[in-house]
């Protein structure tokens, strides 16, 4: 890996770990609907004028249901289900949970056809990464709200889909283009719920800072900078970053809001890394040559967790 790749890499593995703790601060003052509309509409006002200048949108335009759905799956629920979540739940839990996103991205690409057969590493890897999750939320059964849990589960389908639609239903199109659309049309939907949740009272300085912060670097910039990764060691070894995030916000969680942090849950952690490395890993050549159709698609459209 090259010197250009090992500082994008280090970068985002900062700046995609950090959301789960700005998030939780953010949304202990602010509604998660109006942190979404600020968030989607601070990253627009930047992607958006690059987009136009430098992309032709026609294309986009013209898959606007594809970029509807992909806005929806990547960014307008999860970001809404995961603020609503940590209103009840630690950051550094959010974060570790969301570490299974590589796991429902195999399931996906397995039951929509995209490989012909699965293999038992992948099998077993499931099983492994299934076991780890159980593990997390076992310890935390009893502190933690349900429903938040249960809102946390849809994040991570969300961000296995948004992904698998981009690679395969907006595949070559301008990822500018996409984004800063997709980001638009969030804007512009949660635009009158913010209004209507706006904040009684000026949120403190954190909160604010956390918005900012979301809106520019964890957003904004964060996609520039992956698409800049991914065009350095491609795809399916960008995703490493699904496996590095979670520990970054766990970290983050304990260092900063004394949040508390289990042996449990760090065997969970490792044995979800474990079995989505395993789940995702490219199957080896068969005898005859064939390789097995969409192991790597698997890893790619789990790729981009849009934290």
């Amino acid at each position: 890996m090259s010197r250009r790749a090992l500082v994008l890499f280090g970068v985002m593995a900062i700046i995609w770990g950090i959301p789960y703790l700005l998030i939780r601060i953010a949304v202990a003052e602010i509604s998660p609907a109006t942190l979404v509309f600020a968030r989607t509409g601070i990253a627009t006002l930047i992607l958006l004028p690059i987009a136009l200048l430098r992309t032709d949108m026609r294309p986009v335009l013209a898959r606007w249901r594809w970029v509807v759905a992909f806005a929806v799956a990547e960014v307008g629920g999860p970001w809404l289900l995961l603020g609503s979540a940590e209103q009840h739940v630690t950051s550094s839990l959010a974060g570790l949970l969301v570490a299974g996103v590589p796991l429902v991205g195999t399931v996906i690409a397995v039951g929509t056809g995209s490989r012909e057969r699965i293999g038992s590493n992948a099998v077993f890897g499931l099983l492994v990464g299934l076991a780890g999750v159980a593990a997390i939320i076992g310890v935390n059964l009893g502190s933690s709200d349900t429903t938040a849990l249960l809102e946390i589960g849809v994040v991570v389908v969300g961000y296995a889909v948004g992904p698998a639609i981009l690679a395969r239903r907006l595949g070559g199109l301008s990822s500018v283009g996409v984004m800063a659309l997709s980001l638009s049309l969030c804007a512009l939907v949660y635009a009158p719920f913010a209004a209507v949740q706006r904040p009684v009272v000026m949120p403190s300085p954190g909160a604010l800072a956390s918005v900012a912060i979301l809106g520019v670097v964890c957003t904004a910039a964060a996609f520039v900078l992956f698409w800049a990764l991914i065009d350095e060691i491609g795809p399916i070894r960008a995703t490493v970053i699904t496996y590095v995030n979670p520990a970054v916000a766990a970290l983050l969680g304990v260092a900063i809001l004394n949040e508390s942090f289990t042996p449990v849950m760090g065997i969970g952690f490792g044995l979800v890394i474990l079995g989505s490395a395993l789940a995702t890993r490219p199957q080896r050549q068969t005898p005859s040559g064939a390789t097995m159709a969409g192991e790597s698609a698997a890893a790619e459209e789990s790729a981009e967790p849009a934290l």
